[in-house]
């Protein structure tokens, strides 16, 4: 049996990380003749996001209007969403489901094996940003997560580091299997390096720890831009005294920014990956971030590392790395071929391979008649 014989279902969304995350895995998958079913759930994708989906090769886009898990107002509206998942794995006769939602497995019955892909989740989100007991709204989601993460035939995290993390807080057997992300880097025009600090993802998100970054832009000599929406689907919404907001960019206007190399800085409290640091890092652009696990992990030596909540620590190392040329220039070197290992054909071969595992012998010789 080789991966030619497949054809996957995969849940995403349209708000955040995990829609790039899903496009580029399906591309990925693609180059290895595996279909996918990317079914959309929460908001609608925009027009631009469809156009991307559509420039994948054997990608079938269903906007189903279910529920997206973080935004369900209650586990009645998460259950018809996992039925409706489930529903369609049945209609579209996928062999496997991967879910970017865990919570949906533990709600329905499918008709495939189904593998977790965890991204992010509110208690460890909470842990990171408040750590502090749950609250109401937040227990009853991790109870569904943590139901879910154990009835799939197979869990996975973006790093090894968040890995741990749900496997404490969950009290899961074993830690998940780690697939870090893949990123298709973005089509950059070389110009001039420019001196403005640069950063960009949820900005309403807590945990991305925006206010320390405002707090420093107030006293380092050059601008600092910030790329991504200041209001969340959740009705959190943010604004800033010294950070120049551009608002939500498309892959265009990204690469235009990041094509002048600028310091890219993340001050996040929780960042179980990180695909905006990896779109910087592969452009060159030498790295700033804040000291949590999941960052060591993944840039090692090739990033400045200075305590999240260290508004001083963040305007001391912006000011050593715009100062001097020599060093910007090697971190930003480091930080590219650092970025090269994460890749789509990467993340999606071993996606791919964990895929094949997890079909029961019995239905081999049906997927390799199909294909033939």
């Amino acid at each position: 049996m080789t991966a030619a014989h497949l054809r996957v279902l995969v849940t995403a969304d349209a708000v955040g990380g995990v829609w790039q995350y899903s496009i580029d895995l399906a591309r990925g998958l693609s180059r290895l003749g595996v279909a996918t079913v990317l079914a959309v759930t929460g908001p609608s994708p925009s027009e631009e996001q469809r156009q991307s989906a559509s420039t994948v090769p054997g990608l079938k886009l269903v906007d189903t209007g279910l529920a997206l898990d973080w935004l369900a107002e209650n586990e009645a509206a998460l259950r018809q969403a996992a039925e409706g998942i489930a529903a369609l794995a049945r209609e579209t006769e996928v062999d496997l489901v991967q879910l970017n939602a865990p919570a949906l497995a533990a709600l329905a019955d499918f008709p495939v094996p189904v593998v977790a892909v965890h991204h992010s989740c509110v208690a460890t989100w909470w842990e990171a940003v408040h750590g502090t007991a749950l609250p109401a709204d937040f227990a009853w989601r991790t109870a569904l997560v943590g139901s879910a993460l154990r009835k799939v035939e197979a869990v996975v995290t973006p790093t090894a580091a968040f890995g741990e993390s749900v496997r404490r807080l969950y009290g899961l057997a074993a830690a998940p299997a780690t697939v870090h992300n893949g990123r298709t880097p973005l089509t950059l025009r070389r110009g001039a390096v420019h001196d403005f600090v640069f950063t960009a993802g949820r900005l309403w998100d807590e945990g991305k720890n925006l206010a320390t970054v405002d707090a420093a832009a107030g006293s380092v000599a050059v601008p600092v831009r910030a790329a991504g929406p200041l209001k969340g689907p959740n009705g959190a919404e943010v604004m800033f005294d010294h950070i120049h907001c551009l608002g939500a960019l498309g892959e265009e206007e990204m690469a235009r920014w990041l094509s002048a190399r600028p310091v890219f800085v993340s001050a996040a409290l929780y960042e179980p990956f990180g695909l905006a640091v990896l779109e910087a890092a592969a452009a060159g652009c030498p790295l700033i971030l804040s000291d949590i696990p999941t960052f060591r992990e993944l840039w090692g030596e090739a990033a400045l590392y200075v305590p999240a909540r260290d508004e001083k620590a963040y305007v001391e190392a912006v000011s050593g790395l715009v100062s001097d040329d020599f060093e910007r220039s090697v971190r930003g070197a480091a930080a590219a071929e650092r970025a090269a290992r994460y890749t789509p054909d990467a993340m999606a071969a071993q996606m791919a391979s964990l895929y094949r595992r997890l079909l029961p012998a019995v239905r081999r010789p049906v997927l390799a008649a199909r294909a033939a």
